[in-house]
């Protein structure tokens, strides 16, 4: 799928949609798709070392040893690692604020979608950095707060509150929510990330755009407010400095 372009962010939504019911298919389209963004960027992915932090039950990594990367799983959730079945090769249950890593191993450190789960993404941020190689590059996204998407599992509710959406959540399906604001999910906006990264001696500013949009990527990042609700999820690639 050629990004951007309208039938490929049309394909990912309708994966998306059909996460609860078939997630193989959602996350092996979203693995490749991820894969294909970093190979923009870095170039061919064979034989390249490719950190994978938080990557859950395995779909970006085992898509990334797909392409001959060399391809290690990092993930603190012995849950998440297991939802599968038997987790991929060589998987190392770890927290991305301490990973078991030597300084500047990685030639790529990628993350999909975790950095809104992180108490202290700055503290994340600086780690990915810390086992990336000086001219590496790491991919960042994530599902920023005040996206339609930023409640997660009770979007777009969210916007009403955080609590409510959870107990509007609990009456409609009669569970509890995966995620509760302030433990596993944070309000996390573009703004500041974005000054923060920009603020950086140890990394420089690649790219940074909306991850699914199919048409002007980079633009309504560069819009404050607008960003906040219109990009949906923001997709940073980020070059390790010397």
């Amino acid at each position: 799928m050629r990004d951007p372009s309208i039938r490929r962010s049309v394909a990912l939504f309708r994966a998306f949609l059909r996460e609860q019911t078939d997630p193989e298919h959602c996350y092996r389209l979203l693995a490749r798709d991820a894969a294909q963004q970093v190979a923009r960027y870095a170039g061919p992915l064979r034989g390249r070392v490719v950190v994978d932090v938080g990557g859950g039950s395995g779909h970006f990594t085992e898509e990334f040893r797909r392409h001959g990367a060399q391809a290690h799983l990092f993930e603190p959730d012995t849950a998440e690692l297991h939802s599968r079945g038997r987790p991929p090769a060589g998987a190392v249950l770890a927290d991305g604020y301490l990973l078991p890593l030597a300084d500047g191993v990685a030639d790529i450190a990628f993350s999909s979608n975790v950095l809104e789960h992180v108490a202290d993404p700055y503290t994340f941020l600086s780690e990915l950095a810390r086992v990336t190689r000086p001219g590496g590059l790491i991919y960042v996204s994530y599902t920023n707060w005040l996206s339609p998407w930023g409640g997660h599992e009770w979007a777009p509710w969210h916007y009403l509150g955080a609590e409510r959406a959870r107990a509007r959540y609990r009456r409609r399906t009669g569970r509890a929510a995966k995620h509760t604001l302030g433990e596993n999910l944070f309000p996390l906006h573009i703004g500041p990330v974005l000054r923060h990264v920009r603020s950086r001696a140890d990394v420089s500013v690649v790219s940074a755009r909306s991850r699914y949009w199919p048409f002007l990527t980079g633009a309504v990042t560069r819009v404050p407010g607008l960003r906040e609700v219109a990009t949906w999820n923001l997709l940073l690639i980020l070059r390790r400095s010397p």
